[in-house]
């Protein structure tokens, strides 16, 4: 039976040989990324507002997309991913129905699906940052309760061990 060895590790690690007895010795990170770029094929800016970083989501019509929910900040998700949702299952059943009907005109109610796809996917992204803060807020507050718990679980284990030390000391006494 053939075995292999590890790889050996790669060569950068020896920029930080010296970083236990020196943190300072490591390398720099590198450059925040400034202005737009693409990930995924989709193109992504960056927008610097006081040493925080922000993605902004690039718009539909940006994208060159028709944008079918109304612009503005105060949007009702709820309400819009609920009027996308139907006029999805109502594209899809008239796409059933053409296959059925017309096969050869199916191209334009696909067309339609992928449009309504696009703005449900930018809808949802859009929910994204409200996601990650509520997540974090869920975390903290796990920590928190925790952390609590923690320090009662102490405060009773102390309690008891005076407790102990009372009657330790009472048994001394009584003999």
């Amino acid at each position: 039976m053939a075995t292999a060895t590890y790889p050996p590790p790669p060569p950068y690690y020896r920029l930080y040989k010296e970083y236990l007895k020196d943190p300072d010795s490591a390398p720099a990170p590198p450059p925040a990324i400034e202005g737009p770029y693409v990930l995924y094929g989709a193109n992504y800016t960056v927008e610097y507002v006081v040493h925080l970083t922000d993605d902004v989501l690039p718009g539909l019509e940006e994208q060159g997309v028709r944008q079918l929910y109304p612009k503005g900040p105060n949007i009702d998700f709820k309400k819009e991913l609920t009027a996308l949702n139907r006029e999805l299952q109502l594209h899809l059943l008239e796409l059933a129905d053409v296959l059925v009907e017309r096969p050869s005109q199916y191209a334009r109610r696909v067309e339609d699906i992928s449009l309504i796809f696009k703005n449900l996917h930018h809808l949802l992204n859009s929910l994204r940052p409200h996601q990650a803060r509520a997540t974090l807020i869920h975390i903290l507050e796990l920590q928190i309760q925790r952390r609590k718990q923690a320090v009662e679980d102490i405060k009773r284990r102390r309690e008891e061990a005076q407790r102990l030390l009372k009657e330790a000391l009472g048994t001394l006494d009584g003999q």
